[in-house]
């Protein structure tokens, strides 16, 4: 998918949120107010000069270690710790993503089926930089570290929504297609089945026989908002569609449904992955 950092390459440039700019705008003014080059603030707050040019360009969403360092190097004078606080947790979206994103952020239930890749929740950061290193047009460094941080931003949302189920349907392809090398494929085996022990994740994986298949339609996501409305996400290459027409949503969960009986069980996908994992090791 190409939603600039959801579950596919990340296809354009990540739009900025204004909150992030601001913060960026500040901490460069303050930085050169101090006589500090890029590289030699990075030392003194143990970050590289692309990570601060990154942040300062409000590309990249600045942790709690970097505004802390921050402002020790840039006098104490609090602004940093203050405007931190109204930095948007969604850097790196892309624009036709966000309504979804928003949505996602607060659902009692997430289905993903995929079959071009990993999607991105699930992604490692080996696979998800093999993804955005392999793009075309060919992403700046800048851009890949905010595209990765923009990944690993939303996969929080696995563990710090301990009540909403997550539901995946992986083809078995997407794993013997070996992306990024053998090594890469085995992180993220071993990562997969990790999420699969959590009792809000299910995994199952689309053998590669399948005379009978739901989703030749192509991948698609559905949720659930805590006001049981449902919806519906499909995605290309430069563009998503966000679906909230009743009638559509309830064909897109009609298909899903059915690829979750045409799918291997949890307890076979769990062991065709660590079959595959043993083979591969």
């Amino acid at each position: 998918m190409a939603d600039g950092t959801g579950e596919g390459t990340g296809s354009g440039e990540p739009e900025c949120s204004d909150s992030m700019k601001t913060f960026g705008a500040v901490v460069q003014a303050l930085r050169e107010h101090a006589g500090l080059s890029r590289e030699d603030f990075g030392s003194l707050v143990q970050f590289s000069k692309h990570t601060v040019s990154s942040i300062e360009l409000g590309r990249r969403m600045p942790d709690q270690a970097f505004v802390e360092r921050a402002e020790e190097v840039l006098g104490n004078t609090g602004a940093l710790r203050r405007s931190a606080r109204h930095l948007s947790r969604q850097p790196g979206l892309a624009a036709w993503f966000r309504q979804w994103a928003r949505l996602e952020a607060e659902a009692i239930s997430l289905y993903t089926y995929e079959c071009r890749l990993i999607p991105g929740l699930l992604q490692t950061e080996a696979y998800a930089r093999t993804l955005f290193v392999n793009q075309l047009p060919p992403l700046g460094d800048d851009q890949i570290e905010a595209q990765l941080a923009a990944r690993t931003e939303r996969q929080l949302l696995l563990r710090e929504r301990p009540n909403t189920s997550y539901s995946f349907i992986l083809e078995e392809h997407l794993f013997l297609r070996r992306t990024g090398g053998m090594a890469v494929t085995l992180e993220l085996i071993d990562h997969i089945l990790d999420l699969a022990e959590l009792r809000n994740i299910e995994i199952q994986v689309m053998p590669q026989v399948q005379e009978n298949h739901a989703g030749l339609h192509g991948p698609m996501q559905l949720l659930e908002t805590p006001g049981n409305r449902l919806f519906g996400y499909c995605e290309g290459q430069e563009s998503g569609q966000f679906i909230s027409v009743p009638k559509v949503v309830s064909m897109l969960q009609m298909r899903y449904a059915r690829m979750r009986s045409q799918a291997l069980s949890l307890e076979d996908s769990v062991s065709l992955l660590r079959r595959m994992r043993g083979a591969a090791a």
